[in-house]
This record gives C-alpha cells, sequence and structure tokens, in this order.
C-alpha cells in the first residue's frame, strides 16, 4: 500500500472514530439515559411543586442531591387548566410525574403500565376545608352541598368521592367542581361557590388565617389519614412508564438515590430548617408568610416516609378508594403498580436502615 494510500485509510478510520465517540458522548447525555457515557438527563413534572406535599422535588434540587448522585434533573410543574403531570408523562413530553400513587392503579386499569418507583409519603396531605355556616362536620353532611376539588378526576376528587361513599353520601347527592389551588381555592370558599375545598398546604393555612374555612376532616397526616381512609394512604411519589423504567434503570436509580437522601434530611431537619431550603416564593407569598408556612409544615410534616419506601398494607388502601369510586377492580395487579428495589438499594447504599415496613408484591 502506498503512503498516500495509508494516509487516507488513517483518516477515514479518525474520521469513524470520532464519529462513533460523538455518538456514544451524545446518547450519554441524552434525556433519561442511563447509559455510562455521561450525566443522564430526566425531565419530571410535578403536579403543583409549590405544594408543601410536592417539596421533597425542588428540595433535592436545592440540597444539591441530584448532582451529588449523577442526575440532571429538569423539573417543571403542572399548570392550572394545563395538561397534567401524570399525562404529560404517559405522552412522553417528560420521563417522570410527581404525583400521587393512585395514578399507577387508574391507569393499570385503563391498559397503561406505570409504575411508582419511590414513595415521599403515607398520607394524601389534605384537608376538607369548609365554611362555618356549611354544617359540615363530617362527609355525612356533604349531600345536598357544593365541593370543591382541585380538578375533576384529580386525587382530591378521588379522595372525595370516596369519604362521601363511605358515609352513603351517593354520588347524585352532592355536586363537585374544579377550584384549583391557592387563591381560586379561597376565592371558591369566599364568594359561596363551595361548601368546602378539599387542598393542602399552603392553601389551607391561608384559609384558616383569613378566617374563610376550619379544617373538617384530617387527610394531612399519617394518622388522620388511616383514621379517615382506613389505613397507610401513600400519596405522592415518582411514577413513570414501567417501558421506561425498564430501560432507563441506572438514571431511575440515580433519581430515587437523590430523593432517598432528601427524604432521610427532612426527616432530621426542622420545619424551618427545611423552609430556608426552599424558594423564597415558595414560603412566602400572597398567601401565607414564612412564619404560616413553618407553622403548617410543623404539622403536617408527619405525612413524609423517611425512606422512599411503599408501606406495608398502603397499595391496598389505595385499591379500596379506587374501587369504591369505580375507577378500578380488584383484577389490578398492584405487584406492578410499584416496585421498592430502587429505593432499598438507595437505602442501602447509603447506610441507612429502613424504619417503614416495605410492601411485598401482594400490596
Amino acid at each position: 500500500m502506498s503512503r498516500r494510500s495509508v494516509a487516507l485509510a488513517v483518516s477515514v478510520l479518525t474520521v469513524l472514530t470520532l464519529g462513533a465517540s460523538a455518538c456514544s458522548s451524545s446518547s450519554g447525555s441524552s434525556t433519561g439515559s442511563g447509559g455510562s457515557g455521561g450525566t443522564p438527563t430526566v425531565k419530571l413534572m410535578v403536579g403543583g411543586i409549590d405544594k408543601q406535599i410536592y417539596l421533597p422535588y425542588q428540595l433535592a434540587q436545592n440540597l444539591g442531591f441530584y448532582k451529588k448522585y449523577g442526575v440532571d434533573v429538569q423539573l417543571s410543574t403542572e399548570q392550572d387548566g394545563g395538561v397534567g403531570a401524570e399525562d404529560a408523562m404517559i405522552s412522553g413530553q417528560v420521563d417522570m410525574a410527581g404525583a400521587w400513587y393512585n395514578h399507577t392503579i387508574d391507569l393499570q386499569a385503563k391498559g397503561k403500565a406505570i409504575e411508582d418507583v419511590v414513595q415521599l409519603s403515607g398520607a394524601p396531605g389534605e384537608r376538607e376545608m369548609c365554611t362555618a355556616k356549611s354544617g359540615v362536620r363530617s362527609a355525612a353532611d356533604f349531600k345536598g352541598k357544593t365541593l370543591g376539588v382541585t380538578d375533576l378526576g384529580s386525587g382530591t376528587d378521588t379522595l372525595t368521592q370516596f369519604l362521601a361513599a363511605q358515609k352513603n353520601v351517593k354520588l347524585k347527592e352532592f355536586n363537585r367542581i374544579a377550584v384549583g389551588a391557592g387563591s381560586t381555592a379561597v376565592a371558591a370558599l369566599q364568594n359561596g361557590k363551595t361548601a368546602c375545598v378539599m387542598t393542602t398546604q399552603p392553601s389551607v393555612a391561608a384559609m384558616q388565617k383569613k378566617g374563610v374555612a376550619s379544617s373538617a376532616i384530617d387527610l394531612a397526616t399519617t394518622e388522620g389519614a388511616k383514621a379517615a381512609l382506613g389505613g397507610t394512604w401513600p400519596a405522592a411519589s415518582v411514577i413513570a412508564r414501567t417501558d421506561w423504567v425498564n430501560a432507563h434503570k441506572a438514571a431511575v436509580q440515580k433519581v430515587v438515590d437523590a430523593l432517598v437522601a432528601t427524604m432521610h434530611w427532612i426527616s432530621t431537619h426542622s420545619a424551618a430548617d427545611i423552609a430556608d431550603k426552599l424558594p423564597s416564593s415558595f414560603v412566602s407569598n400572597q398567601l401565607v408568610t414564612k412564619a404560616d408556612y413553618i407553622k403548617a409544615l410543623s404539622e403536617d410534616k408527619g405525612q413524609f416516609l423517611p425512606d422512599g419506601i411503599m408501606p406495608a398494607g398502603g397499595p391496598k388502601t389505595v385499591l379500596a378508594t379506587e374501587e369504591l369510586v369505580g375507577h378500578a377492580t380488584s383484577s389490578v395487579d398492584l405487584g406492578k403498580t410499584f416496585t421498592n428495589e430502587f429505593a432499598i438499594k438507595a437505602n442501602k447504599a447509603q447506610g441507612f436502615t429502613t424504619t417503614t415496613v416495605p410492601a411485598g408484591s401482594d400490596g
């Protein structure tokens, strides 16, 4: 072979090698990549990122835990009237959703394989806030009333229907309307549009401070949820399409590592410490002062699980809720709606002993 031929061959080989290297690097840093060629990027949409029930996602970012565990998490939040976090995840607009566990059951009943990869709370974190003149003291008083929920078809809608059904109040005997959260939920009560609104902090604190409504039913704490719903009711979680999880296990593990570290951080720090690490707009705004936010978080902090493990019996309690309101049947395979695999590995790697009794494949 001539020198010119050798030079040409080397040149071609160099170009091919560089091209292959570039492709490898690109795939390693692409959205949701679980490969070793770079830091994986994961898009995660939260169902209201400034709500207290969903604070761990942003807190993990602010504590630097996503970066520490080697993943670039791009957070976003669903907007009122916009695409819901779980819908955006299903359609592929984002990789993961910060949403309630019950969506995995609803969606399996509709033929979609979605799973919960880390469980952040053991209670919905909601309260049924009712005006004094409503006369509502329990769900038995829902009859003839108009009740506000975040959105029709949302988790608060499901819980409202379930509470009514438990007291034998039929769906046709009361009305449900979407009022969103925050200022719109407060306004719905102030204007007499609704007798009650199921909502979370910091909206609850704002309603109490303004004297607009008080808590009639507590679903905000683990004990309150057990009393009202019949058991631990796992809510805030990270859910994703099962096919996506199986194809990106390394990236999923990194996200769960970061969130498990965050949950342990929450369990060992005060409400004031947590508030200090959150964006100022979350803890002090037109609804609440920072002091209000801290007081509310101190009261409801018990909803958060310290280790990301699905509580034993929790899936069955949620399934019972979905069955009673007609969203699912006992044919749902609970073992396919969640996995403790990633959280168990995260706790072990970080030297933590799990305090939550893990749910098995039978839920």
